[in-house]
C-alpha cells in the first residue's frame, strides 16, 4: 500500500465538558476510499471538521505527505488539496449553480467574471459530478435537495482536491443520483484521490469502501479492510451493544372495514399531482414510493395545508376539511403533523434553544390567556426529552448543538407535543445512524398501534418494507400501484417506481 496522503496521531477536541475526540489515530491512503461510521454524536463531524480546517484540534497531530500540517481555517485546508462535501449544503439559493460552483475562483478577463467561460467550466464539472442535465445558470433554489447535493459535489471537484472528504452526502439523492455519484467516486478513486466516505447506509459502504473505521465516543474502535466483518458485527461495535432487528414486527393488517383516519379523493395540484385517491386507517403505517419528484413531497405539502390552489377532496374521520394552511392541518379538529424532510431549514429554529424548539408547535396548549404557563410547558417537554430519550446537556442550550440523530428527534418530539391523529413523514431518517434509525421506526409503530394513522415517504426501499402495512408508489404525480404485506418487496418496489409492467393507477 502506498504511503499515507494525510496521518492522524491522539487528535483530541472537547466542547466545554463533550469529549468530541479521544486520541483519534487515522491514516488516509491515495487511491482508496475510506469509510468512517458511528452513529450521530461519535464523532464524525468533530473529525472531518478537524481536516478541513473548521476547527482546530487540542491535542495531536496531523501530517499531510509526511510533513506535519495545522490549517487555521477552510481555505488553507483547500489550498492543500483538503475538501469537504458537508451534509448541510453551503450553496446560496438565490444565485446561480455556475456562480456558486466557481464562487471561490471565478473566471475573470479585464477584472471582471467572464460569463461564457464560467458557464464552460459550470458544465464541465457538472458533467464531471453525474449531473449534466442540471443547466448551470438555473438558480439554486429552484432545484430540489437532491439536485442541490450534486451541485455541492460539483463544486467541491471545482478546487481540485487531492483529499475529498464526503460527510453523507448521499442522503439526500435518489437512487439514480446515487448511482452517478458512485461513478464518480470510482473514477477518482482511480485517478489516484484520497476520499473519505461517511454514510449511515451499510450497502454504500459494501460498494464503496476499501476501507472502514468505527467510531464511538470519539474513538476510533476498530479500523479494518472493507468486507471481512459483517453488517451485524459493525453495527454492534458502532453501538457498543447487541444490535437486534431494526424494524419493529408489524401486527395484522387493519380490516378494510375500518373508517379512515384520512381520506384522499381526486386530489390534483396543477401539473405536479393528478387525481390522487387513497386512505390510511388507524392503526397503518402507509409508505410513499417511488423515485423521487414524483409527487410525494407536494402530496404531504398539500395534506398539511401548505399549497394554494389544490383540487379534490381531503376527509378527516369522514368529515371533509379544508386546509387553507398549516394552522388548520394541526388544529385539534384535524390533528395533522408533518416531519419534514430538511430538519436544518424546514424543522428547526437553530439558534433558538432545545426547549423552545420543542414547545413551538404546541404553544397554545401550554398557555393561559396568551401567556405562556412555563410549569406545563416544562412537564410537557420533559415527557417529550423522556419519551424519545433527547441527549442534551442542557435544554436551553442551542438545538443546532445537538447532533444530527437528536436534532431530528426534537423535530418528531415537537410535532407530537400537538398529540396529532394524522402523521405526515417526509424521508424523516435521512442522515440518521442506525441506532436512531431503529429507534424511529420502533415510535412510529408505537404511535400506530395507539391509533395514530401514518404516512411515511422515504427514499429507502428497505425502510419502506421493513416500516410499511401498504405502499403506495407515484409516478408522475399518479398513484399508479399499491403494495400491501408481503407484495411489499424491493423488486416490486423497483418496478413500480419505474411504471414498469404496464402499472394501472391504483
Amino acid at each position: 500500500m502506498t504511503p499515507p496522503l494525510l496521518s492522524l496521531s491522539g487528535i483530541a477536541k472537547r466542547y466545554g465538558a463533550t469529549r468530541a475526540l479521544d486520541g483519534v489515530d487515522l491514516a488516509l491512503h491515495p487511491g482508496r476510499i475510506h469509510a468512517v461510521l458511528g452513529e450521530n454524536g461519535a464523532g464524525k463531524s468533530s473529525l472531518i471538521k478537524c481536516m478541513a480546517g473548521v476547527v482546530q484540534p487540542d491535542a495531536g497531530t496531523m501530517t499531510l505527505d509526511g510533513t506535519p500540517v495545522r490549517f487555521a481555517d477552510p481555505a488553507a485546508a483547500n489550498a492543500a488539496g483538503i475538501v469537504c462535501v458537508f451534509q448541510e449544503l453551503s450553496l446560496i439559493p438565490d444565485l446561480s449553480v455556475a456562480d456558486n460552483i466557481l464562487a471561490a475562483d471565478p473566471p475573470r478577463r479585464f477584472g471582471l467574471i467572464d460569463r461564457r467561460e464560467q458557464r464552460h467550466r459550470a458544465e464541465e464539472l457538472l458533467a464531471r459530478a453525474g449531473a449534466e442535465d442540471i443547466h448551470p445558470l438555473a438558480l439554486v433554489r429552484d432545484l430540489p435537495l437532491s439536485r442541490r447535493q450534486l451541485v455541492e459535489i460539483a463544486k467541491a471537484l471545482g478546487r481540485r482536491p487531492r483529499l475529498l472528504i464526503l460527510d453523507e452526502a448521499t442522503s439526500a439523492l435518489t437512487a439514480r443520483d446515487v448511482a452517478s455519484v458512485f461513478r464518480v467516486l470510482k473514477d477518482l478513486r482511480r485517478q489516484g484521490l484520497a476520499l473519505v466516505f461517511i454514510s449511515h447506509r451499510m450497502g454504500e459502504i459494501a460498494e464503496l469502501a476499501d476501507d472502514c473505521s468505527v467510531f464511538r465516543n470519539g474513538r476510533n474502535v476498530a479500523t479494518f479492510p472493507a468486507g471481512t466483518r459483517s453488517d451485524g458485527e459493525v453495527v454492534e461495535m458502532m453501538i457498543g451493544r447487541d444490535y437486534s432487528h431494526a424494524y419493529p414486527a408489524k401486527p395484522p393488517p387493519v380490516p378494510e372495514a375500518t373508517p379512515p383516519a384520512l381520506a384522499v379523493r381526486d386530489l390534483g395540484w396543477g401539473d405536479r399531482l393528478h387525481g390522487l385517491s387513497f386512505a390510511v386507517r388507524p392503526g397503518e403505517v402507509v409508505g410513499l414510493g417511488g423515485l423521487d419528484g414524483q409527487g410525494q413531497r407536494e402530496l404531504l405539502l398539500a395534506l398539511f395545508g401548505v399549497l394554494r390552489g389544490t383540487s379534490g377532496e381531503v376527509r378527516v374521520d369522514g368529515r371533509p376539511v379544508a386546509l387553507a394552511s398549516p394552522a388548520d392541518a394541526k388544529a385539534a379538529r384535524n390533528g395533522i403533523a408533518l416531519i419534514p424532510e430538511d430538519r436544518k431549514t424546514e424543522g428547526l429554529m437553530l439558534p433558538m434553544s432545545v426547549r423552545e424548539n420543542l414547545s413551538f408547535a404546541s404553544l397554545g396548549r401550554v398557555s393561559r390567556g396568551g401567556v405562556i404557563d412555563r410549569g406545563a410547558e416544562r412537564r410537557a417537554v420533559d415527557e417529550m426529552v423522556q419519551l424519545l430519550a433527547i441527549k442534551a446537556a442542557d435544554l436551553d442550550v442551542p438545538v443546532a448543538s445537538l447532533s444530527g440523530g437528536n436534532q431530528q428527534k426534537v423535530v418528531l418530539a415537537k410535532w407530537l407535543m400537538t398529540r396529532p391523529r394524522i402523521v405526515l413523514l417526509a424521508d424523516p431518517t435521512r442522515g440518521i445512524d442506525v441506532g436512531t434509525k431503529a429507534e424511529i421506526y420502533r415510535l412510529l409503530r408505537r404511535l400506530a398501534d395507539e391509533g395514530a394513522a401514518v404516512l411515511l415517504y422515504s427514499t429507502d426501499y428497505a425502510e419502506l418494507i421493513g416500516c410499511c402495512d401498504r405502499v403506495l408508489v407515484l409516478y408522475g404525480g399518479r398513484i399508479v400501484r399499491e403494495l400491501a404485506g408481503d407484495a411489499i418487496t424491493e423488486r416490486a418496489l423497483v418496478a413500480s417506481a419505474l411504471n414498469m409492467n404496464g402499472a394501472e393507477a391504483a
